[in-house]
């Protein structure tokens, strides 16, 4: 019987990015047949369930639109393999926590098992995209592992790496700034890509598919994580200065965006960058940076993560000396857990650092999240300390001497501060780790504010 799809596509790993972006690839492209799969069975059965594994808006409507039309989610690896005209691996690429580049380089472990579980299983000629941030170079290592054999089963290697931000994923996939694909120069590898850049020309305009060498590619998408972290960084050290100096953060960032070579994004001064990209590839691009003898490049992109390590040990320092020299049994309430707002995600929150500082202050913890909860709960586990998890803000504040706003969720700047000022203990402070709420009118109020980048406003 034939199918009634014009192609197979398969995605190996059904997370953060495999999950949306193949979810849109089959809202965009009824014609084709998607499969999701993974390892695990527990994460595959929430993705068929009404509550997914991962929270981004927009991403259940689209879910519930394709699954079981187009949209499939499996554990049968092997079989979607077989069955696959093209390939998708975004499996997970974590810092390397052991051996040669230790806490540097990406291991690349599961990926490696998924190049060698494609050979074994295909049977047929795939396209293999690589979906996952990988170092520069990565696709010739899977090349090798695909040609290993003589089997008769041909494949191109292909990279298209992501350009998500989590929180407007879905607006991202819908209409995306560019979409890089990276072949191999020869008429196979740029009559593969062209097959992948159809897919996308679905929904999005050509002049907006890009299309390069393998290696460039690969390379992009480290340096445009590493870009946008440095702009964090900087803006973060300026705001050290601007307390210092009683400047204000916020005028300065206005005043240096506003010059068109320059522009207003990513300079909002903050308790810090998270997420599980940023300080990865960067620390992955210092670690090749290293292995090529650039060292003084390395030292360079290095600086990048030691600011935004420094931007989180002062905002705790900040807190210490405003709260007399002293956080020992004293409640602090943490407003946010997630890296950023619009997620559950709190891989390399600065919270998680930060809550265990709090914690070695011998403080007691109090934090409320209205996504990321669950999750901080396992970021902390284990974690000697007093440590609640409350999910009402109202009920999380009461009785606390500190509130510390980790992120920016819109909640946050909507909450009856006069309400949470008159159940808190006096003097009750402010530490505004992502400058979202009005901090005249909450010292009106009686808070003492401690905002990033600006004068504190005091009542003591």
């Amino acid at each position: 019987m034939k199918s009634l799809f014009n192609q197979n596509i398969l995605c190996i790993g059904a997370g953060y990015v495999g999950g949306p972006t193949m979810a849109m690839i089959a809202h965009k492209c009824p014609q084709y047949r998607v499969t999701i799969v993974d390892i695990n069975p527990e994460r595959i059965a929430q993705w068929k369930s009404d509550r997914l594994p991962i929270f981004e808006p927009g991403l259940d409507e689209i879910v519930r639109a394709v699954h079981g039309r187009n949209l499939f989610f499996s554990t049968d690896i092997e079989k979607g393999i077989r069955e696959a005209d093209i390939i998708f691996v975004s499996v997970n690429t974590p810092t390397k926590t052991f051996g040669v580049g230790a806490g540097m380089a990406a291991d690349l472990q599961y990926w490696e098992k998924t190049a060698r579980q494609i050979l074994e299983s295909a049977t047929t000629d795939k396209i293999v995209v690589e979906k996952s941030t990988l170092p520069v170079r990565t696709a010739q290592a899977m090349e090798r592992i695909l040609f290993s054999t003589h089997s008769g089963v041909r494949f191109e290697v292909l990279s298209n790496p992501e350009f998500l931000a989590e929180g407007t994923a879905i607006q991202d996939l819908e209409n995306p700034d560019r979409v890089l694909i990276g072949s191999r120069q020869t008429e196979s590898g740029l009559k593969a890509g062209s097959a992948l850049a159809e897919i996308y020309a679905n929904w999005v305009p050509r002049d907006r598919i890009l299309t390069t060498d393998i290696w460039s590619s690969e390379l992009s998408k480290l340096v445009a994580n590493a870009f946008l972290a440095q702009r964090i960084s900087s803006i973060n050290a300026i705001s050290v200065l601007c307390e210092k100096t009683e400047a204000d953060v916020t005028q300065v960032a206005r005043a240096v965006g506003m010059d068109n070579r320059i522009g207003p994004k990513f300079l909002n001064a903050s308790v810090g960058f998270g997420g599980s990209c940023f300080k990865k590839d960067i620390l992955n691009l210092v670690y090749i940076c290293q292995y090529y003898g650039l060292n003084d490049v390395a030292k360079y992109w290095n600086s990048v993560i030691k600011i935004n390590e420094y931007q989180k040990a002062h905002f705790v320092e900040t807190m210490l000396n405003a709260m007399f020299n002293t956080l020992s049994g004293k409640r602090i309430c943490l407003f946010g857990f997630a890296f950023k707002a619009d997620t559950g995600d709190t891989r390399d929150s600065p919270a998680i650092q930060i809550a265990k500082r709090l914690i070695e202050e011998r403080a007691e913890l109090v934090i409320t999240d209205p996504q990321a909860l669950a999750n901080a709960r396992t970021d902390l586990k284990g974690v000697d300390g007093n440590v609640q998890f409350i999910e009402d803000p109202y009920e999380a504040a009461a009785g606390s001497h500190a509130i510390a706003i980790m992120t920016e969720w819109r909640q946050f700047r909507e909450l009856d501060y006069e309400r949470i000022y008159r159940s808190m203990t006096q003097p009750a402070f402010i530490f505004d780790g992502r400058n979202v709420v009005d901090h005249r009118k909450l010292h009106q109020m009686g808070f003492n504010v401690y905002p990033i980048g600006k004068p504190a406003l005091t009542n003591l």
